[in-house]
């Protein structure tokens, strides 16, 4: 099996050091998974993330000329949970009666219209929280 990058594989952690942990491929080769690509929270130990022997999908995300992998967790399990590529089918039809029936003028008006109204709304939320109005202690008027 040749190895390619971009590709998910399946591998077996044979050592872990402070920095990272090396996984054996199919065919022998061997990469390192860097301490930064096992787990998208901040990792300190990387034994509470992995342990010698654990069977892991990684993702060849290198191959240098000398022969280096380097591999990524957390990159094979963001693959792996992605939805598909497809767009989603979405039916336009039933936007179409509603939108082209508006021309982009009166769409503008409507926008403004709710825009003003919401805007209304939040300043009398904001009014309402400090009290009412604006009064001025200590001084007499």
């Amino acid at each position: 099996m040749s190895l390619k990058v971009g590709s998910i594989v399946d591998g077996t952690v044979v050592n872990i050091t402070n920095f990272g942990a090396f996984v054996e491929l199919a065919g022998g080769k061997t990469g390192l998974v860097h301490i930064s690509e096992v787990s998208d929270t901040f990792v300190k130990d990387i034994r509470d993330f992995l342990k010698e022997r654990e069977r892991v999908k990684v993702k060849i995300i290198s191959i240098e000329d000398n022969g280096k992998v380097s591999l990524s967790i957390k990159q094979a399990r963001d693959e792996l949970h992605k939805k598909s590529a497809r767009p989603v089918d979405i039916d336009w039809s039933q936007n179409k009666g509603r939108t082209a029936s508006m021309s982009f003028e009166e769409r503008l008006s409507k926008f403004l219209k709710d825009s003003e109204e919401k805007y209304q709304d939040l300043k009398k939320n904001q009014e309402g929280k400090r009290g009412g109005g604006y009064t001025r202690r200590g001084s007499a008027f």
